[in-house]
């Protein structure tokens, strides 16, 4: 379905009320350190809002959006450093379902997954978190069953739609585990960004259901999703911190004058400035190729992934930096940003692993 950009812009506006009115960094502090980690209450508004089936077909309780709306609304939630399963059930396992399930999948799973009734996850890479075809460690049995582990599962600990991709004889494949399969364990990771809640899955011997019959290829263009929506939080995050910052600098008052007044922090401010901005045209044009479906949108894609991840942990390390003192400490909101801005440097895909991708769309 296609939208027009003010329709675009309603969205996104609807969104950002929503998040400042119910995602204050005080809700933050507070859900991060809740047992779930996440808040349903405002999990069922952005339900209702669409948020979580802006990627299912209306024919299945979405909206039936692409990629530039699903960009454009994670910039929101990356502003607001929103601690919820968005990525990992709305974006990664919805996008899964829809490349990899037959019909009947798509019927029984995403429905309760756009109304947020249900919770999503994928089981997709192993220790090594490469996030590749090759990274993958659980293995299919002759008899259907699941062996191995699988590392940095997003949300694990609250879905109750478990996938995993697995590899099999004939090449990787996507599962479905019940929760309560037997051999099926789930482990809490200890996280550095408690606002992104990961697990440890380990299998032994648990009964599975293929979804569909599609290979990596349904895996990558999930994943690519699931770039393209962190590469919007990351923008988001970015420009909101930086936000903060500039604000800070126009405030604080050293030597009789306003720190922004100095030089060397008004150069600094510039060229943080130029990396937003690099930042969200990257977003920006990987969400336009993924919509157009071009032959380019995988490099696009990987451009994003590197960009946009560097770009806001230099915008938040400098921003503690230029904050001085007081954003060293944990009460100040910089070191949140840090926090996701780190955590984002590794999920789905490293900077090194996007720009080896990116080097081979461009034939180097």
């Amino acid at each position: 379905m296609t939208i027009s950009v003010a329709e675009r812009a309603q969205l996104r506006t609807a969104v950002g009320e929503l998040l400042r009115d119910k995602c204050t960094e005080a809700d933050v502090r507070r859900v991060m350190n809740a047992e779930e980690g996440f808040d349903r209450a405002l999990w069922r508004r952005l339900a209702e809002q669409g948020v979580l089936g802006m990627l299912v077909d209306a024919d299945h309780g979405g909206l039936g959006f692409g990629a530039l709306e699903l960009e454009a609304v994670a910039e929101e939630t990356g502003a607001a450093l929103l601690p919820a399963p968005f990525i990992s059930s709305a974006v990664l396992t919805v996008a899964l379902i829809q490349a990899a399930g037959a019909d009947d999948d798509r019927q029984r799973l995403l429905p309760g997954l756009a109304d947020g009734t249900s919770i999503g996850t994928v089981a997709l890479t192993g220790a090594a978190g490469s996030w590749t075809e090759t990274g993958v460690d659980v293995v299919c049995g002759a008899d259907g069953a699941l062996t191995g582990t699988a590392h940095y599962v997003t949300w694990g600990q609250v879905a109750d739609v478990v996938l995993v991709v697995a590899r099999t004889d004939g090449g990787v494949g996507v599962f479905e585990v019940a929760p309560d399969a037997p051999g099926f364990e789930r482990t809490a990771a200890t996280v550095f960004d408690p606002t992104v809640r990961l697990s440890t899955f380990t299998f032994d011997t648990t009964p599975a259901r293929r979804l569909g019959t599609a290979g990596w290829g349904a895996v990558q263009q999930a994943l690519d999703y699931a770039v393209i929506a962190s590469a919007g939080e990351q923008v988001g995050g970015a420009r909101r911190v930086f936000d903060m910052t500039v604000e800070y600098l126009k405030t604080r008052v050293q030597f009789g004058r306003q720190i922004g007044s100095f030089q060397a922090l008004k150069h600094l401010a510039a060229d943080l400035l130029l990396e937003v901005e690099n930042a969200t045209s990257a977003a920006q044009h990987a969400a336009a190729e993924m919509a157009a479906n071009s032959e380019t949108a995988g490099g696009a894609v990987a451009l994003a992934g590197f960009t946009c991840a560097e770009a806001y942990e230099t915008i938040a390390m400098n921003a503690i930096q230029m904050h001085g003192g007081i954003a060293f400490t944990w009460e100040h909101p910089a070191h949140l940003f840090l926090r996701r801005a780190r955590t984002g440097m590794q999920l789905f895909g490293s900077s090194r692993g996007h720009r080896e991708r990116y080097l081979v769309s461009k034939g180097a």
